[in-house]
């Protein structure tokens, strides 16, 4: 008889519509239970230890403090070293949400679908060790979800748009979420958040150990500064029973002290060996921008005057390989990025488009293009069927290599650069010096993130493994530039203004009526005639201010 009220002969689960009877004690512990998250986890919840097996979940103080948190609070966000327990205790509070609530959905979502399961496992293991009374009954029990008699489901998942789109979830749990790809982390913000963010009692937990400068980093920079509505939670590795002076030295020992920094002590270093130093990278800050619209962020307005180039790197439009450009204002020292287009989707046939409104809006800024692959088809696109004048070229000049011109100036000249391996060694390098001198302003976060995760690899630099690089791309591609002659020629002052000069005199004069054209300066007799009759003939008079 025992065995019909057990879930698919399970003896550890009791299944769905099995009565129930209740000692008073059991009444009592269950209200004290449903009241008190910390009570239930630490009086009912197992877990497998490695030295001891499988014991009675016993909090540390922090564990406690976590718990607290995220009962009373809708967003929370945690930034703890490795092997602290966080996953752990977050589960546990998840099992107390779905038994004593009815009819909620929860999410457990990981960098990777396999760390979810095994989370949600985790969770499944707690809960065949409650007693009874303590459990609901089950109604599905999978590797990647289950379902209660409750109504109270839960689902494991990798973290992306499309795992939970067009699911309504109460609690949203991503675990490890600075190892989420930044492309994909950012999709499922602009996805999901909007339905999660529509509900009153929602919650999202975010737990992580840093990883470089990404979505995580932003969220938990915006928290602690009041920015966002997460509260943060910080725990040092210190605070871990067991973790002493002696503990890190062996720990540095048997690692690095870099790799120590990141997972222990909590540090947004980024990637190791990245080509930006990570003192620098760590002291980089980053500003909203102030309009964005279909794929471009600008950080300034374009302003009378001032001199801006662009920089452009093409892909085929794969969901892993962006397009993009960056806009430099280059009117003086230090120069600064002033606009940014990212889109993974944008096909070439109308990426053009996008470079040439942007560049028109900026000046008629000066364009350079990256021409290895199908950037070439986007030059030749600007130039012969847009019309635009402004694109800079490159020509091979033997050992020199590429140089940039403004036109067709000998040797074989294209619209555009290719990225050899020369131009991407003289452009890190260029690149390397200008950030960590200060002479290149980067206001933006997604340019930072990919810094802190292009790092050395072979004898060049590339991005890590499950990262991008596509606007660092745009980076090298002009600190390349800023090296070239005709660069500088046209970031002179003086040369542009005597250039722009000569462009307005020779305009005027394709402009002027017959007779002379003079300032207004000369002898007023200079150029008069008398005619056989008396009369007396002066040229006609007019000066440059003139609308006529």
């Amino acid at each position: 008889m025992a065995e019909q009220g057990v879930y698919l002969g399970n003896p550890n689960l009791k299944r769905a519509n099995v009565s129930q009877e209740w000692t008073k004690k059991e009444v009592e512990e269950y209200s004290k239970c449903m009241n008190d998250p910390q009570y239930f986890i630490e009086n009912y919840i197992m877990i497998v230890s490695l030295d001891e097996g499988l014991v009675p979940f016993k909090m540390y103080d922090f564990q406690k403090e976590m718990v607290g948190t995220f009962h009373s609070n809708r967003f929370t966000i945690c930034k703890l070293p490795r092997q602290s327990g966080k996953s752990t205790t977050i589960i546990a509070y998840l099992l107390h949400y779905v038994l004593f609530n009815a009819s909620v959905n929860v999410a457990i979502l990981a960098n990777k679908a396999a760390t979810a399961r095994d989370l949600l496992g985790r969770l499944q293991l707690a809960y065949e060790h409650l007693p009874k009374w303590l459990q609901q009954g089950v109604m599905s029990w999978n590797k990647g979800s289950l379902e209660l008699e409750n109504g109270s489901k839960i689902l494991a998942s990798s973290t992306s748009a499309s795992a939970v789109r067009g699911g309504s979830y109460n609690i949203i749990f991503l675990d490890e979420f600075a190892y989420v790809p930044s492309n994909v982390a950012e999709q499922f913000f602009s996805s999901v958040y909007p339905t999660i963010s529509s509900g009153k009692t929602t919650k999202v937990m975010i737990v992580s150990t840093p990883h470089g400068m990404n979505m995580f980093y932003k969220l938990w920079n915006d928290a602690e500064n009041q920015r966002n509505t997460y509260v943060p939670i910080e725990v040092h590795w210190s605070e871990i029973p067991g973790r002493d002076e002696k503990w890190k030295a062996e720990t540095i020992k048997n690692t690095s002290e870099q790799q120590f920094n990141t997972e222990f002590e909590c540090e947004f270093l980024g990637s190791i060996d990245t080509l930006i130093k990570a003192q620098k990278l760590k002291t980089m800050s980053y500003n909203p921008p102030i309009t964005s619209n279909a794929g471009f962020d600008m950080f300034e307005k374009p302003q009378k005057d001032h001199t801006y180039v662009m920089t452009a790197d093409v892909s085929r439009g794969t969901s892993n390989d962006y397009s993009a450009f960056l806009v430099f204002d280059v009117t003086q020292m230090p120069y600064k990025i002033v606009g940014k287009y990212r889109d993974n989707e944008v096909k070439p046939l109308l990426f053009p488009a996008k470079i040439y409104d942007v560049a028109r809006a900026y000046n008629q800024a000066f364009v350079l293009i990256e021409v290895n692959d199908i950037g070439e088809q986007v030059a030749t696109t600007m130039q012969f069927d847009l019309e635009y004048d402004n694109l800079i070229m490159a020509s091979m000049r033997g050992r020199a290599g590429q140089v940039l011109g403004g036109g067709f100036s000998g040797g074989r000249a294209q619209l555009g650069v290719r990225t050899t391996k020369a131009v991407k060694r003289i452009g890190c390098s260029n690149l390397k010096q200008m950030i960590e001198d200060d002479k290149l302003i980067i206001q933006d976060l997604q340019i930072i993130s990919e810094l802190s995760t292009f790092i050395v690899k072979g004898q060049s630099f590339e991005a890590d493994d499950g990262c991008t690089d596509d606007l660092v791309a745009c980076l090298f591609m002009f600190a390349w530039a800023t090296d070239q002659t005709y660069f500088k020629e046209l970031t002179d002052m003086d040369i542009r203004q005597t250039m722009m000069r000569e462009q307005q005199d020779m305009l005027e004069q394709d402009m002027a009526p017959f007779g002379f054209v003079v300032n207004g300066l000369e002898d007023e007799n200079v150029g008069t005639m008398v005619d056989e009759y008396g009369t007396r003939w002066s040229p006609v008079v007019r000066s440059h201010d003139s609308d006529w």
